[in-house]
């Protein structure tokens, strides 16, 4: 008996690491000072060009989009999830990604679906701009079916103390403006997969006219990661709030930043709703309010600004290729989103 008949095989875990090694070289900053491989990673931050630095960090995963990853084979871009869901959580307070850790644990260890996968986390962190320093990747026999892993991640960024943006700033009259999600991003699965997959019985393979692709090209679209075009426009326009619209969508992730006395009142039908939340409706009969109680509806990102500043933040997103919507206005209220 030895340790590889027991499921654990140390060769296979070597091999990945030197996969894995090279893509975290291409996203590394001036301030990373080794290679991954080591017991820590080290980052030596340059703490000079901002007065206050304060360290921010977020941890996040990728759900249960997992299983679409696995049922269709596809595992390039799950890390830009995991990535994403990390760096734009960093970004809502007003801070720079740093570096990126991830967590991959897996039943069976296949060097090359371990690099295929952490080829997306390092897509994902040079979208971000910050370096993929290390992480662990555990090969746990008997504990995942075959083919499957779960993945997670975790992020530090730095903000100016003096500039961090955590909604006390919000005043009434501002302007609520939406960034364009790719998609479903990476929330509500269970629901997504429950509807289409096991009641509809929908196949990923199929294409769906409705969406002009299949239901896998759809569903495993990777989560736009907004961190350049926010902090560009950070230097240049005042901002008094930002939210990361996850799980809980507008409803739930709004009221996070809004101050005592104030609510924000959505204007329906004032940006495109992707067609695959209406072919999740339909098939599933799920009522309006449920919908925007899960997903995000279309809109992964939101900024609240001065009125006055609203269309100056819309052609900045503009210049980036993303597409921005003025979709409500900040009103007195008890910290709940109104739909009108």
């Amino acid at each position: 008996m030895d340790y590889k008949k027991a499921g654990v095989d140390i060769e296979a875990g070597d091999a990945a690491v030197e996969r894995i090694k090279k893509l975290a070289r291409s996203t590394f900053r001036p301030e990373v000072l080794q290679e991954i491989g080591g017991f820590g990673g080290l980052f030596a931050p340059d703490l000079k060009r901002i007065s206050n630095p304060v360290l921010v960090a977020a941890c996040d995963g990728v759900g249960t989009k997992l299983k679409v990853a696995f049922s269709t084979n596809r595992h390039d871009t799950i890390g830009i999830d995991c990535v994403a869901m990390c760096v734009n959580d960093l970004l809502v307070q007003g801070a720079e990604p740093l570096f990126f850790l991830d967590y991959l644990a897996v039943g069976k260890l296949v060097p090359g679906r371990i690099e295929e996968i952490v080829k997306g986390v390092a897509a994902g962190c040079k979208q971000a701009g910050c370096a993929l320093l290390g992480g662990e990747t555990a090969e746990m026999p008997g504990f995942y079916p075959p083919g499957e892993y779960d993945l997670a991640g975790f992020a530090v960024g730095m903000a100016d103390r003096d500039k961090i943006i955590d909604g006390s700033a919000i005043r009434e009259g501002d302007s609520i403006i939406g960034l364009a999600a790719s998609g479903l991003h990476s929330n509500g699965f269970s629901l997504v997969r429950k509807v289409l997959l096991e009641d509809a019985d929908l196949k990923l393979a199929d294409f769906q006219a409705a969406l002009g692709e299949s239901l896998a090209d759809e569903l495993l679209k990777p989560t736009t990661i907004y961190v350049r075009p926010v902090l560009n426009l950070l230097q240049q326009c005042r901002v008094n709030g930002m939210a990361h619209i996850t799980g809980g969508g507008l409803i739930g992730n709004l009221p996070r930043i809004m101050p005592g006395g104030l609510s924000a009142a959505i204007e329906k039908g004032s940006w495109p709703v992707p067609p695959i939340f209406q072919l999740i409706a339909d098939q599933g009969s799920i009522n309006v309010n449920e919908m925007f109680r899960v997903f995000n509806m279309g809109i992964g990102y939101v900024l609240v600004v001065p009125d006055a500043e609203a269309l100056t933040v819309i052609d900045h997103f503009a210049g980036y290729g993303q597409k921005a919507y003025q979709i409500g206005k900040v009103t007195s209220g008890d910290g709940r989103v109104t739909f009108k």
